[in-house]
């Protein structure tokens, strides 16, 4: 209280988190968050673990694990706000910084569409699908229904690569177009397609390819 949370390691942050030790295991809240940290490293590598595997650490139940993975996701949804205005998005760099702290570290390969108005700012965002990127999966009615509903002038396509290479495989390139053609026909613009991976990403129209 005196001396402010940026002052607090990040042992003791965790401690916060925490709330309370385990008297079984004889560890107090601030033991229990060193360990953490010494186990698996840092918060970004806390980010990647599941409930399941936080609970290996003794003294760490499924509701103190569910604790820490909901203050880790505050943090990336804070990162990735700006002051409860619209993103406006002026290029591929900033649907990137906005995007990336949602995205990032998603085990699962992750398909959403971002739907804006005729400003380029973000009416919403939405999952079209989860798991493996296939033309099957990604149909351009999912795409084109929320679109419409939502009244967007354009949209844009984004996904994460898990193994953290961004380069578009074929299915990705094939569904970019078929998308594109999709949209053309009703109206809506696809201002680009951005493949985030684990340190950089690939933006369809910044290679001449959308």
């Amino acid at each position: 209280m005196d001396r402010g949370a940026e002052s607090l390691t990040d042992a003791q942050l965790l401690a916060i988190i925490l709330r309370v030790g385990d008297k079984a295991a004889k560890k107090s809240a601030l033991g229990i968050g060193r360990e953490l940290l010494t186990t698996f490293g840092d918060f970004r590598q806390l980010d990647l673990l599941s409930v399941r595997e936080l609970c290996t650490i003794k003294g760490i139940g499924l509701a103190k694990a569910a604790q820490v993975k909901a203050a880790l996701e505050i943090g990336k949804r804070m990162s990735s706000q700006y002051g409860g205005k619209k993103k406006q998005f002026r290029s591929s760099e900033d649907v990137v910084n906005y995007y990336i702290p949602l995205m990032r570290n998603i085990k699962k390969e992750i398909f959403k569409i971002v739907l804006l108005n005729s400003k380029n700012k973000i009416l919403k965002d939405i999952v079209i699908s989860q798991g493996s990127l296939t033309s099957s999966l990604v149909h351009p009615r999912e795409v084109l229904s929320p679109a419409i509903k939502e009244s967007a002038a354009s949209i844009i396509l984004i996904h994460n690569h898990p193994s953290g290479d961004p380069a578009p495989s074929r299915d990705d390139i094939e569904i970019t177009h078929r998308l594109k053609q999709a949209c053309d026909i009703v109206g809506i613009k696809v201002l680009d397609h951005i493949i985030i991976g684990e340190k950089s990403h690939f933006s369809f129209v910044d290679q001449k390819m959308l």
